[in-house]
């Protein structure tokens, strides 16, 4: 990398860091976050082509991840995720094949949510030839735009402590580029997901009960109940 690559790579981490919304964060969380986006490993960023569903639709799904989780499974989205609630504003992810983590909403607002993540890929299973640990912080910000529904996503990550030997150090450019692929293949199914469940929400309702999530289904009844008028269309 040049210089003027690196400067650049500088300026621009910098002005990031200038913009997110430090001070309504609770100290702890804080800290923390403000280590990984000082000094990361790598960034990312992505943006979403326009969909046609409407913020307060996706608000309401990121209310309710196990939700959000269950209509991702509906869609047959890859991989299979699961999402359980927890305290405090917590969130853990797995696929129960590997890949797994916890997210902790450490800021919200209104079409803007941080959240800090522990992540772990376990040895072989995006390719990777060892358990992959790290810790990214992803700030995530939503509007509705004239065209449609459109998202921006940041991500600073820090890989743990075995990642930065030697021995693996050629690999982290293949973890950035497979994180990189990972992470706008989610952001576009979550609007995309977003947009079906606007026009459809009700194609759902009968893919949930047979699974059985009974807390995600009494959620569904809650998010769209308020966002399409009511239960009429309930089978």
């Amino acid at each position: 990398m040049g210089v003027r690559s690196v400067l650049l790579s500088l300026v621009l981490s910098a002005v990031a860091f200038a913009q997110l919304p430090w001070e309504r964060m609770k100290p702890i969380h804080r800290e923390e976050a403000q280590a990984i986006v000082r000094n990361p490993d790598f960034t990312f960023e992505t943006r979403t082509q326009p969909m046609r569903v409407k913020l307060n639709t996706m608000e309401r799904l990121f209310e309710h991840p196990r939700l959000a989780a269950a209509m991702w499974r509906a869609c047959d989205f890859a991989p299979r995720l699961f999402a359980v609630e927890l305290p405090e504003e917590g969130i853990t992810i797995d696929d129960s094949r590997g890949l797994g983590g916890t997210l902790t909403l450490i800021y919200r607002s209104y079409g803007h949510r941080i959240y800090h993540i522990k992540g772990l890929v376990k040895k072989g299973r995006m390719g990777n030839p060892f358990d992959v640990g790290a810790e990214m912080v992803v700030s995530y910000r939503y509007w509705d735009a004239p065209d449609g529904f459109r998202s921006y996503l940041q991500t600073w990550t820090s890989l743990d402590s075995a990642m930065l030997s030697v021995v693996s150090r050629p690999f982290r450019s293949y973890i950035r580029k497979r994180q990189q692929e990972f992470i706008e293949y989610i952001n576009f199914n979550m609007a995309q997901g977003g947009e079906f469940a606007q026009r459809h929400p009700y194609e759902f309702r009968e893919p949930l009960k047979r699974e059985g999530d009974a807390a995600a289904l009494r959620q569904f009844d809650q998010v769209f109940s308020q966002t399409v008028g009511g239960g009429r269309q309930r089978r």
